[in-house]
Protein backbone atom coordinates (compact mmCIF):
# COMPACT_ATOMS: atom_id res chain seq x y z
CA UNK A 1 0.00 0.00 0.00
CA UNK A 2 1.96 2.95 -1.41
CA UNK A 3 -0.15 5.59 0.86
CA UNK A 4 0.64 3.50 4.15
CA UNK A 5 1.56 5.85 6.94
CA UNK A 6 1.99 3.43 8.83
CA UNK A 7 2.49 -0.50 8.69
CA UNK A 8 3.24 -3.00 11.56
CA UNK A 9 2.47 -6.77 12.86
CA UNK A 10 0.72 -6.73 16.28
CA UNK A 11 2.33 -9.80 18.22
CA UNK A 12 0.21 -12.28 19.72
CA UNK A 13 -1.38 -11.51 22.59
CA UNK A 14 0.45 -8.24 22.32
CA UNK A 15 -1.46 -4.56 22.88
CA UNK A 16 -1.38 -1.80 20.36
CA UNK A 17 -3.09 1.71 19.53
CA UNK A 18 -2.68 4.63 17.55
CA UNK A 19 -4.70 7.78 16.30
CA UNK A 20 -6.46 7.62 13.03
CA UNK A 21 -6.87 11.09 11.22
CA UNK A 22 -9.97 12.45 10.20
CA UNK A 23 -10.41 10.57 6.02
CA UNK A 24 -7.70 8.12 6.84
CA UNK A 25 -8.08 4.11 6.73
CA UNK A 26 -7.42 1.60 9.33
CA UNK A 27 -6.85 -1.97 7.85
CA UNK A 28 -7.03 -4.84 10.06
CA UNK A 29 -5.81 -8.25 8.49
CA UNK A 30 -5.70 -11.49 10.36
CA UNK A 31 -2.82 -12.74 9.37
CA UNK A 32 -3.32 -16.02 10.79
CA UNK A 33 -7.42 -16.58 10.98
CA UNK A 34 -9.51 -16.87 13.69
CA UNK A 35 -7.97 -14.02 15.32
CA UNK A 36 -10.20 -12.16 17.93
CA UNK A 37 -9.22 -8.47 17.86
CA UNK A 38 -10.59 -6.65 20.55
CA UNK A 39 -11.24 -3.03 19.85
CA UNK A 40 -12.09 0.61 21.60
CA UNK A 41 -12.18 4.07 19.74
CA UNK A 42 -12.11 7.68 21.28
CA UNK A 43 -12.47 10.73 19.78
CA UNK A 44 -9.16 12.20 20.05
CA UNK A 45 -9.79 15.77 21.02
CA UNK A 46 -12.22 14.72 23.69
CA UNK A 47 -11.85 10.54 24.95
CA UNK A 48 -14.77 11.41 26.79
CA UNK A 49 -16.02 10.63 23.52
CA UNK A 50 -15.70 6.83 23.15
CA UNK A 51 -17.19 3.91 21.20
CA UNK A 52 -20.83 3.34 22.72
CA UNK A 53 -21.95 -0.65 21.79
CA UNK A 54 -25.29 0.68 22.78
CA UNK A 55 -25.63 3.62 20.14
CA UNK A 56 -23.83 1.58 17.28
CA UNK A 57 -26.43 -0.86 17.75
CA UNK A 58 -29.24 1.04 17.97
CA UNK A 59 -28.64 3.23 14.80
CA UNK A 60 -28.32 0.29 12.66
CA UNK A 61 -30.32 -1.79 14.73
CA UNK A 62 -28.30 -4.75 14.47
CA UNK A 63 -25.73 -6.23 16.67
CA UNK A 64 -23.27 -7.54 14.21
CA UNK A 65 -20.95 -5.15 12.29
CA UNK A 66 -19.81 -5.37 8.82
CA UNK A 67 -19.60 -3.03 5.46
CA UNK A 68 -21.71 0.45 6.52
CA UNK A 69 -21.72 0.23 9.97
CA UNK A 70 -20.60 3.06 11.78
CA UNK A 71 -18.89 2.90 15.46
CA UNK A 72 -20.80 5.82 17.35
CA UNK A 73 -19.71 7.66 20.36
CA UNK A 74 -23.04 7.75 23.74
CA UNK A 75 -24.03 11.01 21.95
CA UNK A 76 -24.31 9.21 18.70
CA UNK A 77 -21.72 10.78 16.97
CA UNK A 78 -20.03 9.00 14.53
CA UNK A 79 -16.39 7.67 15.52
CA UNK A 80 -15.73 5.54 12.07
CA UNK A 81 -17.24 3.77 9.49
CA UNK A 82 -16.76 0.25 8.31
CA UNK A 83 -15.72 0.80 4.32
CA UNK A 84 -14.87 -3.10 3.65
CA UNK A 85 -15.28 -6.15 5.26
CA UNK A 86 -13.75 -9.37 3.82
CA UNK A 87 -14.86 -11.97 6.57
CA UNK A 88 -18.78 -10.35 7.02
CA UNK A 89 -19.48 -10.21 10.65
CA UNK A 90 -18.10 -9.15 13.82
CA UNK A 91 -18.86 -9.07 17.66
CA UNK A 92 -20.53 -6.15 19.76
CA UNK A 93 -21.72 -8.32 22.82
CA UNK A 94 -18.87 -10.54 23.89
CA UNK A 95 -16.98 -7.94 25.77
CA UNK A 96 -13.12 -8.44 26.80
CA UNK A 97 -11.72 -10.97 28.85
CA UNK A 98 -10.36 -10.74 31.67
CA UNK A 99 -8.12 -12.25 34.84
CA UNK A 100 -11.53 -12.22 36.60
CA UNK A 101 -13.50 -13.47 33.71
CA UNK A 102 -11.15 -15.85 33.02
CA UNK A 103 -10.96 -17.17 36.17
CA UNK A 104 -14.58 -17.03 36.69
CA UNK A 105 -15.92 -19.11 33.40
CA UNK A 106 -12.25 -21.87 33.16
CA UNK A 107 -11.13 -22.26 37.05
CA UNK A 108 -8.70 -20.60 39.67
CA UNK A 109 -5.46 -22.12 37.53
CA UNK A 110 -6.51 -19.21 34.75
CA UNK A 111 -5.72 -16.51 36.86
CA UNK A 112 -2.21 -15.98 35.64
CA UNK A 113 -2.65 -15.55 32.51
CA UNK A 114 -2.42 -12.41 30.00
CA UNK A 115 -6.02 -11.03 28.94
CA UNK A 116 -7.30 -8.17 27.21
CA UNK A 117 -8.15 -6.08 29.55
CA UNK A 118 -4.67 -5.75 30.91
CA UNK A 119 -4.20 -4.96 27.75
CA UNK A 120 -6.21 -2.10 27.33
CA UNK A 121 -5.30 -0.69 30.80
CA UNK A 122 -1.85 -0.92 29.45
CA UNK A 123 -1.97 0.78 26.17
CA UNK A 124 -4.61 3.16 27.66
CA UNK A 125 -2.46 4.70 30.05
CA UNK A 126 -0.19 5.99 27.44
CA UNK A 127 -3.02 7.98 26.31
CA UNK A 128 -3.84 9.02 30.16
CA UNK A 129 -7.11 6.85 29.79
CA UNK A 130 -7.46 4.70 33.05
CA UNK A 131 -9.95 1.50 34.02
CA UNK A 132 -13.20 3.83 34.22
CA UNK A 133 -12.15 4.65 30.53
CA UNK A 134 -13.25 1.26 29.48
CA UNK A 135 -16.41 0.85 27.77
CA UNK A 136 -17.69 -2.60 26.08
CA UNK A 137 -15.64 -3.04 22.87
CA UNK A 138 -15.98 -4.66 19.31
CA UNK A 139 -14.42 -7.75 18.93
CA UNK A 140 -13.24 -8.10 14.99
CA UNK A 141 -13.65 -11.61 13.31
CA UNK A 142 -14.97 -12.80 16.89
CA UNK A 143 -17.98 -15.17 16.07
CA UNK A 144 -20.19 -14.64 18.71
CA UNK A 145 -23.85 -16.04 18.19
CA UNK A 146 -27.28 -15.11 19.79
CA UNK A 147 -29.28 -18.32 20.57
CA UNK A 148 -33.01 -18.21 20.55
CA UNK A 149 -33.09 -18.00 24.16
CA UNK A 150 -30.74 -14.77 24.35
CA UNK A 151 -27.82 -16.98 25.32
CA UNK A 152 -24.22 -15.56 23.82
CA UNK A 153 -22.07 -18.09 22.65
CA UNK A 154 -18.37 -17.97 21.79
CA UNK A 155 -17.48 -21.06 18.67
CA UNK A 156 -15.32 -21.63 16.18
CA UNK A 157 -14.92 -18.28 14.61
CA UNK A 158 -15.77 -17.49 10.43
CA UNK A 159 -12.47 -15.83 9.75
CA UNK A 160 -9.75 -17.07 7.72
CA UNK A 161 -6.08 -15.95 7.24
CA UNK A 162 -5.63 -12.35 5.26
CA UNK A 163 -9.30 -11.46 5.60
CA UNK A 164 -9.26 -8.07 6.43
CA UNK A 165 -11.68 -4.91 7.79
CA UNK A 166 -10.85 -1.86 6.72
CA UNK A 167 -12.13 1.22 9.34
CA UNK A 168 -12.36 4.98 7.82
CA UNK A 169 -12.58 7.98 10.78
CA UNK A 170 -15.07 10.10 10.52
CA UNK A 171 -12.55 12.14 12.91
CA UNK A 172 -9.41 12.32 14.69
CA UNK A 173 -9.71 8.47 16.92
CA UNK A 174 -7.82 7.32 19.04
CA UNK A 175 -8.04 3.20 18.64
CA UNK A 176 -6.60 0.78 21.65
CA UNK A 177 -6.50 -3.03 20.57
CA UNK A 178 -5.89 -5.88 22.00
CA UNK A 179 -4.67 -8.76 19.89
CA UNK A 180 -6.59 -11.64 22.14
CA UNK A 181 -4.78 -13.65 24.30
CA UNK A 182 -7.32 -16.01 25.19
CA UNK A 183 -6.58 -19.74 25.66
CA UNK A 184 -9.45 -21.22 27.03
CA UNK A 185 -12.29 -20.63 24.54
CA UNK A 186 -12.13 -21.00 20.43
CA UNK A 187 -12.06 -17.54 19.86
CA UNK A 188 -8.52 -17.94 18.64
CA UNK A 189 -8.47 -21.02 17.58
CA UNK A 190 -7.02 -22.00 21.26
CA UNK A 191 -3.46 -20.52 19.28
CA UNK A 192 -2.89 -16.71 19.36
CA UNK A 193 -1.53 -15.52 16.32
CA UNK A 194 -0.14 -11.76 14.89
CA UNK A 195 -2.27 -9.15 13.11
CA UNK A 196 -0.95 -6.45 10.50
CA UNK A 197 -2.05 -2.56 11.23
CA UNK A 198 -2.21 -0.73 7.93
CA UNK A 199 -2.81 3.51 8.38
CA UNK A 200 -3.47 4.76 4.77
CA UNK A 201 -4.21 8.17 3.57
CA UNK A 202 -7.27 9.25 1.66
CA UNK A 203 -8.34 5.96 0.84
CA UNK A 204 -8.11 2.13 0.81
CA UNK A 205 -4.76 1.95 -0.50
Amino acid sequence: MTNAVLDMEVAARAPFSTIVRKGQVLSIIDLGGNQAVDFLAYDAADTSKRYSAAATIAAQRNIFLTTGSVLRTQEGAPLMTVVADTCGRHDTLGGACSKESNTLRYGQHTRFQHACVENFLIEGARWGLGKRDLVSNVNWYMNVPVEKDGTLGIVDGISAPGLEVQLRAETDTLVLVSNCPQINNPCNGFDPTPVRMIVTEGGTG
